[in-house]
């Protein structure tokens, strides 16, 4: 057994120790510190699968945005925690949960056992057609050309959420600034990390959405980044959440798919079909669309991660 392999067996050991002590976690709270440390652990797996680009994503969104989402939702609910330890499901009830669990486990990992060798891929169709976009990173280039419709649909989807989680407002609140007004301690921990990360953090996530036409990267981890330093600055109490109501609120929201959109329709007037981009441009239309999704994305995130508005925007 080579070095490689043993870490990477004590990697499996630890991730499959950290889902089952999630899952089995009694207390809330430790149940989503569990699946934090969870997120964090499977960019190492995507790593070494070399999906960098996954590894990523999975990063920014299963232990960061995912996190602040699970960890504020567990603080809403710890008064009542002892009403539901009350309420625990019965035995029987819980053991047909872990049966469909184990069921489908078992069912995905055959999935992928048996599959057949060589297994289906349009990997070399996608390869050999790379160079009319002039992008260099290869996940890019399949979301952004060959399955550009799935990814503007994503963005839609991303906002029609965030429509959601606002309709969750009571009417008299509507237009209000969303989630509680944070107060931290000036002189504390989270106040400095708020005050040291911000800088850096933005020129990371712009420079990780920049080198995302040719490396890993892209717009969506950028924008991510850019979240998350946007919900560090309001969690420490440095800035408020702006009003839903807030009009340079709706251009930032829109402007991915609504760019989007623009370009998909120029491939009708210029090319054979919605968003076909012509050789000579695709390079630069698909770089505007992303700079576009690079703002929404972090606008759009950060508000989600805030919630519903529960204050007036008077206050």
């Amino acid at each position: 057994m080579t070095i490689a392999s043993a870490l990477e067996m004590a990697l499996v050991a630890v991730v499959l120790g950290v889902a089952v002590w999630t899952i089995a976690a009694r207390e809330t709270f430790a149940a989503v510190e569990g699946f934090v440390a969870y997120g964090l652990l499977l960019p190492l797996v995507w790593v070494r699968l070399d999906a960098v680009d996954v590894a990523l994503t999975e990063g920014a969104i299963g232990g960061g945005l995912s996190g602040v989402l699970l960890l504020g939702a567990a603080a809403r609910l710890r008064p009542t925690e002892t009403l539901a330890a009350a309420e625990r499901p019965g035995e029987i009830l819980r053991l047909a949960a872990a049966v469909l669990s184990a069921t489908v486990a078992a069912a995905l990992a055959a999935g992928v056992l048996f599959l057949p060798d060589p297994a289906p891929t349009l990997a070399p169709a996608a390869a050999a057609n790379a160079a009319a976009t002039g992008l260099g990173n290869p996940v890019t280039n399949v979301l952004m050309a060959f399955r550009a419709m799935d990814t503007m649909l994503e963005k839609v989807v991303l906002l029609l959420a965030l429509v959601g989680a606002w309709s969750l407002a009571p009417d008299h609140l509507w237009g209000g600034h969303p989630g509680p007004r944070h107060q931290a301690d000036p002189r504390g921990v989270l106040a400095f990390l708020a005050r040291l990360l911000p800088p850096v953090g933005i020129v990371v996530g712009i420079y990780v959405f920049w080198v995302g036409a040719d490396h890993p990267g892209g717009a969506f981890q950028g924008g991510t980044i850019l979240a998350a330093m946007w919900l560090l600055v309001m969690m420490a109490g440095l800035t408020d959440a702006p009003p839903i109501g807030h009009r340079w609120l709706r251009p930032m929201l829109i402007a991915g798919p609504v760019v989007f959109v623009v370009v998909g329709l120029g491939g009708l007037v210029v090319g054979d079909a919605f968003l076909a981009y012509p050789v000579a441009y695709a390079k630069p239309l698909i770089l505007t669309i992303e700079v576009a999704m690079t703002l929404t994305i972090a606008v759009t995130l950060g508000l989600l991660m805030a919630g519903a508005p529960e204050r007036s925007a008077e206050r």
